[in-house]
């Protein structure tokens, strides 16, 4: 009576319940376990086993936590390493390269391995959008060549008609800059075969698309600034939607009208000029 009177003062102030207390192994080698103090003879298995109520008294913080063989903790480690391996190859080369203080020194080889494997990746995937020349379609070839152009790849398209100057002018500098940026889609279509109905009073436009989804567009000629339209000018505004990567350092459009406004400024009559000028009359 007193151990079982022990046992269920045990299990009050334990906090088991019940349910718990029915795992209790009344069969097994006599133990005395200290809890809060109070040494009390408990028939109990062994600590280390595997069982529910071992379970319940690590819970409670009874028992200790179960010790680690050394082989399981080997075992362990191998897991996390084959875990951080397993991070390396699912990343991206810039995921690679954001991550890269966040790993210690014995990763700095998993980790150049695996950006060395993402560039090569790349390079093949560059490769092989390699464009280069300014293409021609039709409206049937508009979803094939423009909205399913493919992942990463940027498409711009100029809608245009024979017998418009600046439609001209656009083509030439279109097929410059197709040589120049050729892992960009450069396209050019009769408006009319395009899109039915098109107005030739927007022309020339031009369409950015990335990856099937339209991100600028550009329509009329007065967008583009008329006939005195430069290249680099249309490069620029082109390196604005991303659509390329420009090695210009700044607007071309800017330079020229800073000149344009320094020769006003310089045609302008100085007040020193205007004073001489009363002065005679």
């Amino acid at each position: 009576m007193a151990l079982i009177g022990a046992v269920l003062g045990f299990v009050v102030s334990s906090g088991i319940t019940q349910r718990e207390l029915l795992l209790f192994p009344f069969q097994g080698e006599e133990r005395w376990c200290d809890f809060k103090g109070l040494s009390l003879p408990v028939k109990m298995q062994d600590p280390n086993e595997d069982t529910e109520w071992n379970d319940i008294l690590r819970k409670k913080g009874i028992l200790p936590p179960k010790e680690i063989p050394k082989d399981d903790e080997e075992e362990e480690v191998a897991l996390q390493q084959q875990s951080v391996v397993k991070t390396y190859e699912s990343m991206t080369l810039e995921e690679l390269e954001e991550n890269e203080d966040e790993f210690g020194e014995d990763d700095e080889a998993a980790m150049e391995m695996y950006k060395q494997k993402r560039l090569a990746e790349w390079k093949a995937v560059q490769m092989k959008n390699v464009f280069g020349e300014l293409g021609e379609i039709s409206g049937q070839d508009y979803v094939k060549e423009v909205n399913k152009a493919g992942e990463g790849i940027w498409v711009v398209l100029h809608l245009y008609k024979q017998g418009i100057p600046l439609c001209t002018l656009i083509n030439q500098h279109l097929s410059g800059l197709a040589r120049k940026f050729p892992q960009t889609k450069f396209l050019r279509s009769i408006s009319t075969t395009c899109i039915p109905n098109y107005p030739d009073r927007n022309l020339p436009t031009i369409f950015v698309y990335f990856e099937g989804e339209m991100k600028a567009q550009f329509i009329g000629p007065l967008v583009f600034g008329g006939m005195n339209l430069k290249v680099e000018e249309l490069e620029w505004r082109l390196s604005e939607t991303g659509a390329v990567k420009t090695d210009l350092e700044e607007n071309p459009r800017k330079q020229i009208e800073d000149k344009l406004m320094s020769s006003i400024r310089s045609s302008l009559p100085t007040r020193k000029d205007s004073g001489s000028e009363d002065e005679d009359d």
